[in-house]
């Protein structure tokens, strides 16, 4: 009868060890965010507490899970119990089944939520212009141009309408222009509008996140393939 391959049950002891350890950090960072008075204040100053909440929670979760499945790969390799590889790759197939559905589902609305995202803007560049409404996006529209040297929302500096003179210091280039300012009633100003940075960074996020996402499908791969072929030459021990 076959043996076990010594190379594959060792590799699969230290793959699942380094992804267990991973687990461990993941949940014992985010337990200490979610109960320590430190982690209390860092979550507490964002805008929306719940949504911090609900993060921290996911990341428990996310942990817990990691540190299970790396547990059932190193015990089910070193013991070469089959029935702790078998949870394992379940485990691991319901994961990347939930990756591949997660991306389909995202590929799917993908025109649909850029669309939701255009008439969102197109609502909230109205409320540029008004003097009584609509001060807190002003506010908000006014430091992100000054920190990402853009002007307007959708159409540049014309989408402030009256009040530009107001709003006009976070649009205003250095005093040596360049290619990215445009001169608007007589002074200087970034002619990006902040939509067109806004889709930048977004397309950007999106390519970092399908890398990972794509390698992290290649490790899941490699880690079924190798839970399976220890399960079956441990069958056939």
């Amino acid at each position: 009868m076959a043996g076990v391959s010594g190379c594959i049950k060792y590799s699969m002891f230290i793959f699942n060890f380094l992804f267990w350890v991973c687990g461990v950090l993941i949940l014992g960072l985010a337990i200490w965010v979610r109960v320590s008075k430190d982690g209390q204040e860092i979550i507490g100053s964002g805008d929306s507490d719940i949504t911090s909440y609900v993060s921290v929670n996911i990341l428990i979760a996310v942990g817990a899970i990691i540190m299970v499945l790396g547990f059932l790969g190193c015990c089910g390799a070193v013991k070469e119990s089959r029935c702790m590889l078998l949870l394992f790759f379940i485990g691991l197939l319901l994961i990347l089944l939930l990756q591949v559905a997660a991306g389909i589902l995202g590929a799917a609305f993908k025109s649909e939520s850029e669309r939701i995202l255009n008439e969102t803007l197109h609502e909230n560049v109205k409320l540029l212009s008004m003097t009584d409404d609509g001060k807190a996006f002003q506010q908000a529209l006014d430091e992100f141009q000054k920190e990402f040297k853009c002007c307007g929302l959708i159409k540049g500096p014309t989408d402030w309408g009256n009040n530009f003179e107001n709003h006009s210091k976070s649009c205003e280039c250095p005093r040596m222009p360049d290619s990215s300012c445009t001169l608007y009633q007589g002074m200087y100003v970034y002619s990006q509008p902040c939509i067109s940075f806004i889709k930048e960074v977004a397309a950007k996020h999106i390519i970092v996140i399908i890398a990972i996402a794509f390698g992290l499908a290649v490790i899941e791969i490699l880690g079924l393939v190798f839970s399976m072929v220890l399960y079956c030459q441990i069958g056939n021990k």
